[in-house]
């Protein structure tokens, strides 16, 4: 019997041959997983390195699921923003920071943050400041603001609205 020496190169290879997959297979998961919920190319582009695609292949197939609208930057925009906002109570500095992350155009972005309209933010930013404000303890009122500023900092809310609506409504 004899005896078989595997080196890193053989097992390197076994397991990308195993794991990798054809194109048309890559394809029919991605379309999938992009019609579960809106991706970002990004999402997209490592869901294929996790298939085994890499390179002009993964790019190929990107272009596409963009080509067959299963890909949509803008509506990726659209979707985050109003899914951050409506449900996680996000201000627009922590969302902008996520879509960054994406690596979201600043088109999109743009457009995307409409979604948020004026009133409705800072009717959410108040509703949040009277929450924590009735949570606390303290009786200092400065470090009450304070606190209150930080966990809407923290939100992603911006410091400047947060303190002029403190500073007309906390005593």
């Amino acid at each position: 019997m004899q005896d078989y020496k595997f080196t890193y190169f053989h097992v390197a290879t076994i397991v990308i041959i195993y794991f990798s997959m054809n194109i048309k297979e890559a394809k029919i998961k991605l379309e999938s997983y992009c019609a579960y919920q809106e991706r970002s190319q990004m999402e997209a582009r490592k869901k294929l390195n996790e298939l085994g695609l890499y390179g002009d292949d993964a790019e190929e197939l990107i272009v596409d699921l963009i080509a067959s609208n299963f890909l949509n930057e803008e509506r990726f925009a659209k979707s985050f923003i109003g899914g951050k906002f409506r449900i996680k109570r996000w201000g627009k500095n922590k969302i902008l920071s996520s879509l960054r992350q994406h690596d979201i155009s600043d088109y999109c972005i743009k457009v995307g943050m409409k979604e948020i309209e004026k009133e409705e933010y800072l009717k959410v930013m108040e509703k949040l400041i009277i929450t924590k404000n009735e949570t606390l303890q303290e009786d200092n009122i400065y470090i009450k603001r304070n606190k209150i500023a930080k966990s809407l900092i923290a939100r992603g809310f911006e410091p400047e609205m947060i303190w002029v609506y403190l500073k007309q409504h906390i005593l």
